[in-house]
């Protein structure tokens, strides 16, 4: 890819047989309208209070809808960095350079290192 485009580049983040689309941008991380999220939190995300008001805060705004036994994203959802959206994909602690993966199945943190 181009330089410049590389934050363009599609990464995926798979719990339970969901599936979360998302890229990096100049600021963060969004996650792609349509991605799937887990529905109930873990119960270690007591752990994690920015975890489960992140999560309250895009249901109460529709951002996330339960969708049978998920949530979806309803629209694109911008998030300061790949793990505070990973975070929100696993309802719990998640750590964003390994839970996303290029459609080859290398992590984040494998294709930063480049």
């Amino acid at each position: 890819a181009p330089e410049g485009k590389a934050e363009k580049r599609l990464l995926f983040c798979e719990i339970k047989g969901l599936k979360a689309t998302g890229h990096l941008t100049p600021d963060g991380f969004v996650v792609l309208k349509g991605s799937q999220a887990v529905l109930k939190e873990r119960a270690s995300a007591h752990h994690w209070p920015y975890t489960l008001a992140t999560r309250k805060k895009l249901i109460e705004d529709e951002t996330l809808v339960q969708d049978g036994d998920h949530l979806r994203f309803t629209r694109d959802a911008e998030f300061s960095s790949p793990s505070a959206a990973a975070t929100v994909v696993h309802g719990g602690s998640a750590n964003g350079l390994l839970s996303w993966k290029d459609k080859s199945g290398k992590t984040l943190k494998e294709l930063e290192a480049v």
